[in-house]
């Protein structure tokens, strides 16, 4: 291997700040202060790394801790993401939220650039969600109580 006569490991698929948190959880067993702003991304990114490199608890903590990210903006991505790292409890989440949300939630969803390259990159996931979200009863406005 190149890195038993060198003094230096490259690692280019990943950048320095999710390499250096991965990192700390090896030494630590926990993960480092995350700044909030970046938290999600951070998240997303030591998953993929722990799926990467068989870190099963670290992904077990990132799968965990993108369960209270799932929202209307993210769903579509976590879900995706779920689906090409093999995070059941993760995935479950994502479909409980959807077929939680209302139909005009699901519409917004649904028209994201999110949900189009969920829809490209895990065809699998739309036969299993399709009839989940069929059998949701249609959207109806009540105009006389307005």
């Amino acid at each position: 291997m190149k890195e038993s006569t060198s003094t230096c490991v490259q690692t280019e698929d990943m950048e320095p700040k999710v390499f250096k948190a991965l990192l700390h959880f090896i030494y630590t067993d926990s993960l480092p202060e995350i700044d909030e702003a970046e938290a999600l991304e951070m998240i997303q990114h030591l998953l993929v790394a722990a799926d990467r490199y068989g870190l099963k608890r670290l992904k077990l903590t990132c799968e965990e801790k993108l369960c209270s990210y799932i929202n209307t903006t993210t769903v579509a991505t976590t879900l995706a993401l779920s689906e090409q790292h093999a995070c059941p409890a993760l995935k479950e989440e994502c479909l409980r939220f959807l077929e939680s949300s209302n139909n005009s939630t699901l519409d917004l969803i649904t028209r994201s650039s999110d949900f189009e390259h969920l829809a490209t990159s895990c065809p699998s996931i739309m036969k299993e969600l399709i009839p989940k979200l069929a059998r949701k009863p249609p959207f109806v406005i009540n105009y006389s109580n307005m």
